[in-house]
């Protein structure tokens, strides 16, 4: 996320993290688009009017080195022609400030959805079902508790059935860059997820990574 208000990027990051996402912050656009250049990211969620580099110029830079992971603009700026000019520059989704935390996390979710091919909230494979915005998890119609990083690795797999995700980059997306980082407990929550879920509800692929059984 991209914000220069810093109480604001604050608060939002917050209630994104309450909802179960990993957000990392920039102040300035120059950071942000160093950021989305350097890191695989999801989404990114883009003020426009941001020192150093405005918010559009940040997003024509990414669209034009290929970045192509989803940009959501979060702005003040009301017109239709601010939303346009947004879009043409490869936004994919437009808020206006101020908006309800609910909204957010709604759209983000959706737009999440959207540029992995899928549609609905409720993710299935084999028997094992995810509800994200109830943040329920069943297995074989029973509910299963999950931690919070438990849930996200389990919802990233999810997301990616049949793809071998590596520790690497399972790592990058449920920690956040200040965070500090241990393959080893990658490993230990996978197995707290198979004791959870069944043995070969999480594949190794030796040398790889996992991927969903």
């Amino acid at each position: 996320m991209i914000e220069d208000n810093a109480s604001l990027a604050v608060r939002i990051k917050g209630v994104l993290v309450e909802a179960g996402f990993v957000i990392d912050l920039a102040g300035d656009g120059e950071k942000g688009w160093a950021l989305g250049e350097s890191h695989c990211y999801d989404a990114a969620i883009l003020d426009l009017g941001l020192p150093k580099l405005p918010g559009l110029e940040v997003l024509r830079r990414w669209r034009a080195s290929g970045q192509d992971f989803p940009v959501m603009i979060v702005s003040a700026r009301i017109g239709w022609r601010d939303r346009v000019n947004g879009f043409n520059a490869g936004a994919d989704e437009y808020i206006e400030k101020p908006f309800e935390p609910e909204e957010l996390i709604a759209r983000l979710r959706s737009l999440l959805r959207r540029s992995c091919g899928r549609s609905n909230s409720v993710l299935l494979h084999t028997d094992i079902e995810i509800d994200e915005n109830c943040g329920l998890v069943r297995k074989a119609g029973t509910n299963v508790d999950l931690t919070a990083l438990e849930f996200r690795i389990l919802n990233y797999l999810m997301y990616r059935p049949g793809r071998i995700v590596s520790q690497n980059e399972l790592m990058d997306h449920i920690y956040s860059i200040d965070t500090m980082r241990d393959s080893n407990t990658v490993e230990v929550y996978i197995a707290r997820l198979r004791k959870k879920l069944g043995r070969n509800s999480i594949r190794t692929v030796r040398g790889m990574g996992y991927r969903m059984g």
